[in-house]
């Protein structure tokens, strides 16, 4: 795996995520922005062995189990205030910061579950005719059949929102947010699709 590459990869995803969009600053050098926030979710997904890529590497994906998403207060305060710099800025920070708590507490705070904190297919990697997506589905419902935890993710794409239920995904909440734009969160339970893995 080329890290650079892939980094590469997920800051030109990053640009057409609604939620990325949103956070990273308007203004100045916002390429070397995208790339920063892809530099700091690349590292972390790495570091705790949570980045999934297709085969060909054009899917990339990063899936948390959040028991081994454990904080590190001084590590992590060092890494939010680099974020603040390099990614949002500080007119956002509080905005993102209760966005991002309303998000979590969709999630459940008493049993473990494996969380899709990003996923995207490279634009050379999309289309019909390329299995990517597939691939990358499968490998997630695999991971929550083999750990035998729901999956958890939101999206702002209704689009995103079927192709998951697709999956076998249940849309279980809702979010009509104060500035007008909708947050779908979705929750793959493989308690319910037992015969999908045998």
């Amino acid at each position: 795996m080329d890290k650079e590459i892939i980094i590469n990869r997920v800051a030109e995803i990053l640009k057409e995520t609604p939620t990325s969009m949103e956070i990273v600053k308007k203004g100045g050098d916002r390429d070397a922005r995208f790339h920063y926030l892809a530099t700091h979710m690349v590292e972390k997904a790495i570091e705790k062995d949570a980045l999934v890529l297709s085969e060909n590497q054009m899917g990339i994906a990063i899936v948390f189990k959040n028991s081994e998403n454990t904080p590190n207060f001084i590590k992590d305060t060092v890494e939010n205030l680099k974020l603040v710099f390099n990614v949002t800025g500080f007119k956002n920070v509080s905005t993102i910061l209760k966005n991002q708590k309303y998000v979590k507490s969709q999630r459940p705070k008493d049993q473990d579950y494996l969380y899709c904190w990003f996923w995207g297919i490279s634009k050379e990697g999309r289309g019909a005719q390329t299995q990517v997506a597939k691939e990358m589905k499968d490998e997630f419902l695999r991971r929550a059949h083999k750990y035998n935890l729901p999956l958890f993710a939101e999206t702002q794409t209704k689009r995103n929102t079927i192709v998951y239920q697709k999956f076998g995904f249940e849309l279980f909440h809702t979010w009509n947010r104060s500035d007008g734009k909708t947050m779908y969160f979705l929750k793959y339970d493989p308690t319910k699709h037992e015969d999908k893995f045998n």
